[in-house]
């Protein structure tokens, strides 16, 4: 059974891998025109997420490409002394098994895992698809697959391809995040340092294995901004404009964004989809149920959900027409309660008030203090989906299926 899958960043990769090793026969197109080895941003794998990448056999060197930052240093606006917070014990409270890796590191481990058992075709996009699986390449070329896969994220081509305009499904959340690559001048190791302000946060991190930094920014403004996600220049410019003038490292920062090799920016907006299954098309991670970047775990969701979808495919045969609503129906409960704890986390991540910049730094100095174990009671008895993903339960596939080897 022949399965095309459309992205391969992170949901797409996992997909193919248990595609694979339930015996499918799966194609990944990317767009760029190889795989993107810049490092990215910081993504979480929370529990659920790391047992699937146990299982496929590449915890190790996932667990070698961890960023290692263990420290923030917190500067606020109104000049008072940094916060120093020590990362390890938020991190704990929300999940007893949680890893930050830069993404674009994630998806280079998934790809070596799979590039030997699934063709990838970079440089390429889909053009169109029909109801009976006839797919059109931008590249002028042609294919027939059984079943078509849009991993391809927030902006999904294969989403608007065969569902619609994606305004029709976005919804906005109230803010915005941008990332840089940039020089490591603050000699950044196992340490974030960064800065909030009434309706902005901007911090620099790195990783241990890395020689150059992410500068992040986090911040909100009462209407949503007028420009193209593809629109580099336009965004660097409501960037300035919303930063400049600030203080800290926040000058030098955005001096460096002219120059950076990578940048990245979006708003952080939620999908929501009555259905990600439309006849022999689905989707799965950002393309279907994005609940809200740098907010709502969509990578661990995207690893969870890719697995499930496979999952589904094999326990039923390849029928799509019974696998797809049975995937909707296992993620479904994990998609809304991400959704829901993403619109309080967009709230509550980038202060609001001086009394929320106030309470920011109370919080973090409360935390420092408390033993590891009260932390994660406390979290635990009140938090409101905090530990959300570590409340996932994963099914055993390949056991039912009696797969314990790739084909």
């Amino acid at each position: 059974m022949k399965v095309l899958v459309s992205g391969a960043s992170v949901a797409g990769p996992v997909l193919a891998y248990w595609l694979r090793r339930y015996g499918f026969e799966v194609t990944v197109v990317e767009r760029a025109p190889a795989l993107r080895k810049a490092g990215g941003h910081a993504v979480d794998l929370f529990r659920p997420a790391m047992d699937i990448v146990e299982r496929m056999g590449v915890l190790e060197p996932v667990l070698a490409a961890k960023t290692g930052t263990q420290w923030l240093t917190l500067h606020t606006e109104d000049g008072g002394r940094p916060v120093e917070l020590e990362l390890r014990r938020v991190m704990a409270a929300v999940s007893d098994r949680h890893v930050e890796i830069m993404r674009d590191d994630l998806s280079e481990i998934l790809y070596e895992a799979t590039r030997h058992d699934v063709d990838y075709v970079f440089g390429d996009s889909i053009a169109s698809v029909s109801d009976d699986g006839e797919v059109a390449f931008d590249s002028g070329r042609t294919g027939a697959y059984d079943l078509v896969v849009g991993a391809d994220g927030l902006h999904s081509n294969v989403r608007r391809l065969v569902f619609g305009p994606e305004s029709r499904f976005t919804t906005w959340i109230g803010a915005y995040l941008a990332v840089a690559t940039v020089p490591d001048f603050l000699g950044l190791d196992d340490r974030m340092e960064g800065m909030a302000g009434v309706g902005w946060m901007a911090a620099l991190y790195s990783a241990v294995h890395m020689d150059d930094a992410r500068a992040g920014f986090l911040f909100r403004t009462p209407e949503p901004l007028d420009y193209h996600h593809r629109d580099v220049a336009r965004q660097k410019e409501l960037l300035r404009e919303r930063f400049g003038g600030l203080g800290w490292q926040v000058p030098r920062i955005l001096e460096e964004i002219d120059r950076a090799p990578a940048f990245y920016m979006d708003s952080i907006t939620q999908l929501r989809l009555d259905t990600w299954s439309r006849g022999r098309v689905t989707l799965v991670g950002d393309a279907g149920y994005c609940p809200g970047p740098a907010v709502g775990g969509s990578t661990s969701l995207a690893v969870v959900g890719a697995y499930v979808l496979a999952g589904e495919l094999a326990a039923h045969g390849g029928d799509h027409t019974r696998a797809f609503p049975a995937y909707e129906a296992e993620l479904g409960e994990y998609v809304r309660r991400s959704r829901a704890f993403a619109v309080r986390a967009a709230r509550g991540i980038v202060p609001g008030s001086r009394f929320d910049l106030w309470a920011l730094t109370r919080g973090a100095r409360l935390v420092n203090r408390l033993p590891v174990a009260l932390t994660r009671a406390a979290v635990k008895a009140g938090s409101k989906g905090v530990r959300l993903h570590d409340s996932i339960r994963l099914k055993d596939y390949a056991a039912r299926q009696g797969t314990t080897s790739r084909p």
